[in-house]
């Protein structure tokens, strides 16, 4: 229980909002098994392809803060169907596309679909589990980042066998209607949640422009842009990355299956980026967020030094890709657990939403790979500067993030005092 809502009612929830993250997850990370099949066929340039994939993450990123009205609005299961059946219309409109300006407005309908599938359902798990707020927004958020799994191999092959066309068609029919489904189950969730004992949690309500104006929030934002962007130029250039280093048609024989290693790459990376949502954000309900981002974050950096070191061997490459994914997931459970920690659920919709243009911010970075690639003709390039990235963001998490925080609560327990309102201790431990 928590509160006087049985738990079996806030479960239903989460799995509902797990459902629609899984079936919108293709649009982002089945990218980049299209890139190579596109440039096949129409000729065209990887940048300008990828180009596509830019549209989709700042249109996705930036209309969060504008979601997040609307999800207080008019509630979750309205705003779900509404994405469910923009991200199915996207990759419908790609089937049909032969020019690039067809494909980037595809980008930009699936931009909005997949916007409000998952700002309305990592708001739903926020505040369906303020006890468990990192585990369950890393379930939601994980259902995004290995949902894909399910579909990499069928897309791949249909990709071979039916071409672009038709794969977009027959999957974004399929993504569109399974989102509109789950989405009938949706609802808000009831006042009065008990929150965490362990994890220290404004009771105080923040507008958007209060937080704005709070520095916590602008280091929040940095942080983000700074690990997110590594992560999401593996995400579209994971294909070519592998074509380039020589290893994507390598065989990888595991006795009862044998495949090539970008298919192989990418299914694990999924799963792996799916299992790190969770697993983090469960780790920081118990630890405190701050240290979980050190770790996390430097394990992700060091994993991209090694691959741009040792990427050319296939093996090496597996791995190495796991875990820079492994390590990167967690990304979007942590910073909306932190958000809401910091600035109370009321109105985290708005306030996440307008944070998570971070991603947007970081997406327009990711073109930049491929010139820096051209310019010095090497990956290692790009991949150590995303490395440094994120040891940067590991080193702020502990030495400014972490005592930032401290001070930020105990301003919220002065304002509580002058202004007579009475607020749940702190737990013991802090962060």
């Amino acid at each position: 229980m928590a509160g006087s809502t049985p738990d079996s009612t806030r479960w239903l929830q989460l799995i509902a909002g797990i459902v629609c993250m899984v079936a919108a997850a293709n649009i982002q990370y089945a990218w980049t098994l299209f890139v190579p099949e596109i440039t096949k066929e129409f000729g065209w340039s990887r940048a300008a392809i990828q180009t596509t994939f830019t549209i989709f993450v700042v249109v996705q990123t930036w209309l969060a803060p504008i979601e997040g009205y609307f999800i207080d609005k008019y509630g979750p299961r309205v705003m779900v169907m509404i994405g469910g059946l923009f991200t199915g219309l996207s990759w419908i409109v790609n089937s049909y596309a032969d020019t690039l300006t067809m494909y980037y407005v595809g980008a930009i309908i699936g931009g909005i679909g997949v916007g409000c599938v998952y700002a309305t359902c990592v708001n739903a798990a926020i505040k369906w589990f303020p006890d468990k707020r990192g585990l369950a927004v890393g379930l939601t958020a994980g259902g995004y980042g290995a949902g894909s799994a399910l579909t990499i191999l069928p897309i791949a092959n249909m990709l071979a066998t039916s071409g672009v066309s038709e794969t977009f068609w027959f999957f974004g029919l399929i993504q569109g209607a399974v989102i509109m489904i789950a989405a009938s189950f949706l609802k808000h969730p009831p006042k009065g949640l008990k929150g965490s004992d362990r994890v220290a949690q404004s009771r105080r309500d923040y507008e958007l422009g209060e937080a704005l104006r709070t520095p916590v929030f602008w280091v929040l934002a940095a942080m983000f842009i700074g690990t997110v962007t590594g992560g999401l130029m593996a995400v579209a250039q994971l294909g070519v990355i592998a074509e380039d280093l020589g290893v994507k048609n390598f065989q990888v024989n595991l006795y009862f299956v044998t495949m090539a290693a970008l298919p192989f790459a990418l299914m694990l990376d999924r799963i792996l980026n799916g299992i790190s949502r969770p697993l983090f954000g469960w780790i920081s309900d118990h630890i405190g967020r701050e240290k979980t981002m050190f770790v996390a974050f430097t394990m992700e950096g060091l994993g991209i030094v090694a691959l741009g070191t040792f990427g050319h061997n296939p093996w090496a490459f597996l791995i190495l890709s796991g875990m820079v994914f492994l390590a990167w997931g967690e990304v979007y459970s942590l910073f909306s657990a932190t958000a809401a920690d910091t600035f109370g659920t009321k109105n985290v919709a708005k306030i996440y939403g307008t944070l998570y243009c971070a991603k947007g911010v970081a997406a327009l970075l990711v073109p930049f790979g491929n010139l820096l690639m051209e310019a010095t003709g090497t990956w290692s390039s790009v991949l150590y500067t995303v490395a440094a990235m994120d040891l940067s963001a590991a080193l702020c998490a502990l030495l400014v993030l972490r005592p930032m925080l401290v001070r930020h609560h105990a301003r919220n327990a002065e304002w509580a005092k002058v202004n007579g309102i009475t607020l749940a201790p702190a737990p013991a431990g802090g962060h």
